[in-house]
């Protein structure tokens, strides 16, 4: 017999099936009970059809928002977020949105209002607070083992010194690119750990030949006694560590992406949790393994500053199911959402003051307008 959780499942139709879509959110919100997945809009193919033989497929956003789902999830091209948005909060439906929330902050606060004035939940899917590095950084700073941090850098390096063709996500368009591709999580998960900063200074560049899209950045945002710099690239044949950290009593280091996006991209599957919304038992989903660990390094006297002790630690672990079960908690009025349209409106903002600092080689400060 179906528990109470399954029959009050909220239906949750996702737009579109390619890289998003796919690994990013069907496989997640089939693995959180209490949500069903009801449809897939995907406009042509039958790859939807197969990974999903029981979900309804759909070809169009007016099949999908005449449908009785409660929840749209936007995983279609940048561009298209902010009108597709608009349509499904219009139509009723709660929405949550993948990164970037919207192409302007002016676009994401309009969305933000409809969905306060229609008392809707919208979501930014800003699913990298759930990565095992980021929580196991989080853990350290509450435990304050660096002390006094005085340096937080944070980086996604890739190496594709070659533009690929025929890719929406190389096509020239201010919602597409690096700075709106990676930039939303990196500045997300400062925003998370620090709060909003004083000022912002940022290099927005394109390194590669050809390209015509940005695809590097060095953004610096300045806090009381503390600096947090994002940086990403596709020109990183040997890539930096993902996290470092620097502080009155030491550092930490840590090398390599979180595992969930490379093994789902490689056809793992998602394990469902129970019906508690906990892991089942032997659920395996997603540790790292300890070579991947990071290294903390410490000096347990600091009047002997060249005597360090270092150790590894163990990278928390990583699960994206918490995300879309915050969304139903949300959705439901049991619990408070973790990600706000505020959220995704001020990482948007810093986004433009960042291209607005590289073009102008200004710092600038930043201040953030009420959107509700």
């Amino acid at each position: 017999m179906a528990s109470q959780v399954e029959r009050d499942s909220i239906k949750a139709a996702v737009l579109g099936f390619g890289l998003a879509g796919r690994v990013f959110h069907a496989p997640f919100i089939s693995a959180v009970p209490g949500l069903q997945l009801s449809s897939i809009m995907q406009r042509k193919g039958d790859e939807a059809s197969r990974a999903y033989p029981d979900v309804t497929i759909l070809r169009s956003v007016d099949e999908v928002l005449a449908s009785d789902a409660q929840l749209v999830v936007v995983g279609t091209p940048n561009e298209t977020h902010f009108d597709l948005a608009m349509r499904s909060l219009e139509a009723g439906k709660h929405v949550v949105v993948d990164k970037p929330l919207a192409a302007t902050s002016a676009e994401a606060a309009t969305m933000a209002k409809l969905a306060a004035e229609k008392d809707l939940i919208l979501a930014p899917f800003h699913n990298r607070r759930w990565d095992g590095d980021f929580l196991t950084v989080r853990a350290l700073l509450m435990q304050g083992a660096l002390g006094r941090l005085t340096t937080f850098e944070s980086h996604f390096d890739r190496f594709r010194p070659i533009p690929r063709a025929g890719t929406w996500k190389e096509a020239a368009h201010p919602s597409n690119g690096m700075l709106f591709d990676l930039g939303p999580h990196l500045v997300d998960q400062v925003l998370c750990l620090f709060g909003v900063p004083q000022a912002i200074t940022a290099s927005v560049r394109s390194d590669r030949d050809n390209s015509e899209i940005e695809d590097a950045f060095d953004i610096t945002l300045h806090y009381p006694r503390m600096l947090a710099i994002c940086r990403a690239t596709m020109i990183a044949a040997d890539p930096g560590p993902r996290f470092q950290l620097h502080g009155t009593k030491g550092s930490f280091r840590k090398y390599g992406l979180d595992p969930q996006e490379p093994a789902l991209v490689a056809g793992a599957k998602v394990p469902r949790l129970g019906s508690n919304g906990k892991p089942e038992p032997g659920d395996d989903w997603l540790g790292e393994t300890s070579t991947r660990w990071g290294k903390l390094f410490i000096a347990p006297d600091p009047e002997k500053p060249s005597e360090i002790t270092n150790y590894e630690v163990e990278t928390e672990l990583g699960d994206y199911r918490g995300f879309y079960l915050n969304v139903r908690d949300a959705i439901r009025g049991t619990g408070k959402l973790a990600v706000t349209p505020t959220d995704g409106y001020q990482v948007i903002r810093l986004l433009e003051l960042a291209r607005e600092s590289s073009e102008t080689g200004r710092t600038l400060p930043v201040k953030f307008e009420p959107i509700t």
